[in-house]
C-alpha cells in the first residue's frame, strides 16, 4: 500500500518487493493526497487514509510503503493478516546486524518522526540519526541523477559519522537504493525489501 498518491512509485515498489516474495504483490495507491509525503501534516493525513482504507481482496499480508509507516498500526488492528511498515522493518533489519546505522533520505521535515520510529524498533543498536540529500525533495524525485547524487552525499556523511550501514529512508527511494548499492561506502538497507523479506518469512513460518 502506497500512502503517496503516485501510481508510478507504487509499481516500482511492487517490482522491488516481488524479488523477496513468493508471489508478486498487488499494488494500492492512495486515491488522494500528495505524490510525496514531506511534512508531518501530510504524514498524519496519510495515516488517516491508510487506517480507513478498503483493502482489496483477502491478502495474506499488507506492506505499508511509506517510511513513516502512516496508519500501519491502526490498519493492523482492523485486519486479520500481518501489516508491516517499511520503516519499522528497516529498523529491525538494521538491529539484527548489531551494527551502528543511520538513515539517508530527502525529507528533513520528517526528521523527528523518522528518529522516533527508528529508535522504537532498533532496540539497543546505535542509531546515529538522519542525513539528508541537499535539495527540494519533490524536485529531486524528478531527476534520478540528482536524487542519486544527493543520497550518495548523505550516505557518505552518515558513514563519516560512524554508520556501518545506512537505511535509505523512503519507499519512493527504493529504486535509488538499488542503483546506489555498488557505489555506497557501506551496506544499504532498502526498506521495501526489508518489509518484503519479513512478509516472506512470516508466510513461510505459517506454512511449516
Amino acid at each position: 500500500m502506497n500512502p503517496n498518491s503516485d501510481p508510478v512509485v507504487t509499481a516500482s515498489m511492487c517490482e522491488i518487493a516481488a524479488r523477496a516474495l513468493p508471489v508478486a504483490p498487488i499494488g494500492w495507491t492512495a486515491p488522494a493526497g500528495p505524490p510525496l509525503i514531506v511534512t508531518p501534516e501530510a504524514l498524519a493525513r496519510a495515516a488517516e487514509g491508510i487506517a480507513a482504507a478498503e483493502v482489496p481482496g483477502r491478502p495474506d499480508a499488507v506492506i505499508v510503503a511509506a517510511f513513516g509507516d502512516p496508519g500501519a498500526e491502526a490498519l493492523a488492528a482492523r485486519l486479520a493478516c500481518p501489516v508491516i511498515g517499511i520503516g519499522a522493518a528497516a529498523a529491525r533489519a538494521a538491529a539484527r546486524s548489531g551494527l551502528p546505522f543511520a538513515v539517508a533520505t530527502t525529507t528533513p521535515g520528517l526528521e523527528a518522526q523518522i528518529d522516533a520510529l527508528m529508535r522504537r524498533h532498533a532496540g539497543t543498536v546505535p542509531y546515529l540519526g538522519c542525513r539528508f540529500a541537499a535539495g527540494d525533495p519533490v524536485a529531486l524525485m524528478r531527476s534520478a541523477a540528482e536524487l542519486d547524487a544527493g543520497l550518495l552525499g548523505a550516505i557518505v556523511e552518515a558513514h563519516a559519522a560512524g554508520a556501518a550501514q545506512v537505511v535509505i529512508g523512503g519507499g519512493p527511494l527504493g529504486a535509488a537504493a538499488e542503483r546506489l548499492r555498488d557505489r555506497a561506502p557501506v551496506p544499504l538497507l532498502n526498506p521495501v525489501l526489508c518489509a518484503a523479506r519479513e512478509v516472506a518469512a512470516l508466510l513461510g513460518a505459517q506454512h511449516v
